[in-house]
């Protein structure tokens, strides 16, 4: 008989060890669940985030492109004024004026560079020239204008540079 009460005891050992089993198994398989469904929102939600982000970025492209045609509107004014005027002086100024304000409003801003070091983050040397009384990587010439922009170079500066001519004794 004892061997029979032990069988029993280990029948339902077993059983209890079955249940808590199964109960672990519901837990977790709720616990996934529930993770699942969080994860599905979190997906739904960055896929939301990015449509309204790129939909912002293609209302801010029109924005921005719609500030610059209307100062390109002006000037392209004052550009038919000037072609249809005798002396077309006074709206060409006019036009470079309203050039450098919008460059100013932009916080656009001239390098200034003849005399400089020349500087290979602001320049670009297009040509080498050996001169006696001057010193080495000076700047003597300007052939196209660069700029920045917010301290960030928006065009490098066109330069011819100097170098020291090399003087052989004789």
């Amino acid at each position: 008989m004892t061997a029979k009460k032990n069988t029993e005891k280990t029948k339902s050992t077993n059983t209890k060890e079955i249940e808590n089993l199964k109960k672990k198994i519901y837990k977790l398989k709720d616990e996934l669940k529930e993770k699942d469904e969080k994860l599905i929102r979190s997906y739904a939600d960055f896929q939301n985030y990015q449509k309204r982000m790129e939909k912002e970025l293609v209302l801010k492209e029109e924005e921005i492109k719609r500030k610059y045609l209307l100062e390109l509107l002006d000037l392209n004014e004052i550009l038919k004024k000037a072609y249809e005027d005798k002396d077309p002086k006074d709206a060409l100024k006019l036009m470079i004026d309203n050039i450098e304000r919008f460059f100013e409003k932009e916080k656009v801003k001239v390098i200034n560079c003849v005399g400089e070091k020349f500087d290979h983050n602001l320049h670009h040397a297009v040509t080498i020239i050996d001169k006696d009384n001057c010193e080495d990587n000076l700047i003597i010439e300007e052939v196209k204008k660069g700029y920045i922009i917010d301290d960030r170079l928006l065009r490098p500066s066109q330069v011819i540079v100097s170098k020291k001519k090399d003087i052989k004794k004789e």
